[in-house]
């Protein structure tokens, strides 16, 4: 898959980023911006995204509530963590509790989020062709039993 078959959605209460981040990285994927975690489950319920990236602070939810409130309905999108603040609990709630593939700290470097953006598609799609190989898989063994206990009746 080209990289602008990634979507990518990004949520951040503060415009400018999430213009700086349209303009750096629209022409390798398919962005989509929110500005607040309500505008963000809008838009999941909408479409499919790849990768969630999502600021640390926000007004009403941080992006770890966010990630965590968004895990059991939408549990495929990688999850990555932007924030300006070096907080050290963030980092660790943001791995046990919103399960977030990356954190990075702002402002990004660019090369360094791409790279790790294209990492995280990876992920996702291994993941998704994991899936469908197993559930192939017990589709197969249900048949094979099916089968052989036809084979012990007769």
């Amino acid at each position: 898959m080209s990289a602008q078959h990634i979507h990518i959605l990004y949520i951040d209460d503060e415009i400018h980023n999430l213009n700086a981040f349209k303009a750096s990285f629209r022409r390798l994927y398919n962005v989509v911006t929110a500005t607040s975690a309500e505008e963000a489950e809008k838009l999941l319920a909408e479409q499919e995204f790849h990768i969630i990236i999502s600021d640390q602070r926000m007004p009403k939810t941080t992006g770890i509530e966010f990630f965590e409130s968004i895990l059991e309905k939408y549990p495929e999108p990688i999850r990555m963590l932007l924030t300006g603040y070096a907080d050290i609990n963030a980092v660790v709630d943001a791995i046990n509790k919103g399960q977030v593939y990356k954190y990075f700290s702002k402002p990004w470097n660019e090369e360094e989020l791409k790279h790790n953006i294209d990492k995280a598609y990876e992920v996702y799609a291994l993941r998704k062709e994991n899936k469908e190989l197993t559930a192939k898989l017990l589709d197969v063994n249900q048949k094979l039993e099916f089968l052989v206990r036809q084979k012990l009746i007769s």
